[in-house]
């Protein structure tokens, strides 16, 4: 078999047999072929596509690259939930210990930040001690008596997804569903989980811009799904502004902690419900959305949620007490913003408070940055909000003092109106 041959198929757009996609794989992620050619074969991926059944061979292969994990000695459904990234999205801190004191198993692994998007990892190592860098045994351990474990990526897994996202990158061909579709999945699967969540955002501060897109790349990744007998549900939800009123690291981690004793905010409270009660349905847990928001409800009331939440960070190392101390979150500067006008605030750009934030130090430009955990903005007013001129707007911190230039950056993504707009937190569900 020639590579070549596999190239010039889908150059003429002809449908890959399973043996061929397979050879691709194996030989890329050994060594046999080059960069070159793999570069003009997703090129040709992304100009001519692939079937759902090619996409799912494609994902299945990506998936035996490497290790796979086994939870089977647990006996249980395994669940995890992935969000394709968004700017104040700290949902997994929150939903997985609901989840958690509600029966269910979570193995994750989680990645880091990069550019306007946060990533759970570093939000989780602001906590003091957090050990996201568990061995495979350590891992099992955890989630066997504590139900529940979020860890970093395990460099066994999924090499092949390291090595041809690499190449995505630098040639153009990131935009290509059936490749972002393979990419998530084999990730996913490979991490053992049998009852998957998968968070599209779609707006200004997500991967995918609209809609039509977003439900696309759910509706393949549901089939993919079906195909290696995993069940997969979909929510579509709004990234036209930040998730929330916290935008950071520790800043997040506290309102996840807030949204755990049901003092959350209410578009960030809501994606939790919403996304809790498609897992509880998912995994058989719930008969309903009714039966489901009451099992919530009662984790929450309870206090039962809060108390997995730290559990499980003690479990990885993290001092929890500190989370609850006052001093924990104390940046040495604050940048205030105030309104210069009346009227119904409506945050056009999350994207730029992302890029703010990642300016203050919450984030970074290249992988090898490092993070400032104090650093990130508090959304005093949110979309829909009623505000009075002189109004505290926003509130920027850091460790660095603050270049009041990025004040100009967020009054540009804002505007003030004469009625309120409609705002979905969640667009769509799939199954």
């Amino acid at each position: 078999m020639r590579f070549i041959d596999i190239i010039n198929k889908k150059v003429e757009n002809q449908k890959l047999l399973k043996e061929e996609i397979e050879f691709f794989v194996n030989n890329y992620v050994n060594g046999s072929i080059p960069d070159y050619q793999t570069s003009a074969f997703l090129m040709a991926i992304r100009i001519n596509g692939l079937s759902d059944e090619e996409t799912a061979i494609l994902t299945n292969a990506m998936m035996l690259s490497g290790d796979v994990l086994d939870w089977n000695f647990l006996n249980k459904t395994i669940v995890d939930k992935h969000s394709t990234g968004g700017v104040g999205d700290k949902v997994s801190i929150a939903l997985c210990p609901i989840l958690a004191s509600l029966g269910l198993t979570i193995a994750k692994m989680s990645g880091r930040g990069l550019g306007h998007t946060g990533g759970t990892l570093d939000k989780l190592e602001s906590i003091d001690g957090y050990n996201i860098m568990l061995s495979d045994e350590e891992f099992k351990n955890v989630v066997q008596k504590h139900g529940i474990a979020i860890v970093g990526q395990n460099t066994k897994l999924v090499p092949a997804d390291k090595k041809i996202y690499a190449l995505r990158d630098v040639t153009g061909t990131v935009q290509s569903i059936p490749l972002i579709a393979s990419s998530i999945m084999s990730k996913k699967l490979a991490t053992g989980s049998n009852c998957i969540l998968l968070d599209v955002k779609c707006g200004d501060g997500a991967f995918m811009k609209n809609i039509e897109e977003a439900k696309k790349l759910g509706k393949l990744m549901i089939q993919i799904g079906k195909k290696l007998n995993r069940k997969i549900a979909v929510e579509i939800t709004n990234m036209e502004q930040p998730l929330g009123k916290a935008i950071g690291n520790k800043i997040e981690v506290l309102e996840a902690a807030q949204t755990l004793k049901g003092n959350g905010p209410k578009d960030f409270t809501e994606i939790i419900y919403s996304s809790a009660k498609t897992l509880l349905i998912l995994s058989d847990c719930a008969k309903d959305e009714a039966e489901a928001k009451q099992m919530i409800d009662k984790a929450i009331i309870s206090g039962k949620a809060y108390e997995k939440f730290i559990e499980w960070i003690s479990a990885q190392g993290g001092n929890a007490k500190l989370i609850e101390d006052k001093n924990w979150f104390k940046p040495k500067y604050k940048f205030e913003i105030f309104a210069k006008q009346n009227g119904y605030l409506k945050i056009k750009s999350a994207i730029s408070f992302g890029l703010v934030a990642m300016k203050l130090g919450a984030g970074r430009s290249k992988k090898e940055d490092s993070i400032d955990y104090d650093a990130g903005i508090y959304l005093n007013k949110s979309s829909n909000d009623y505000v009075n001129e002189g109004e505290l707007l926003f509130t920027l911190y850091s460790s660095k003092p603050i270049n009041n230039e990025l004040e100009d950056e967020l009054i540009k993504a804002i505007e003030f109106n004469d009625k309120k707009y409609n705002i979905k937190s969640v667009f769509e569900k799939m199954y």
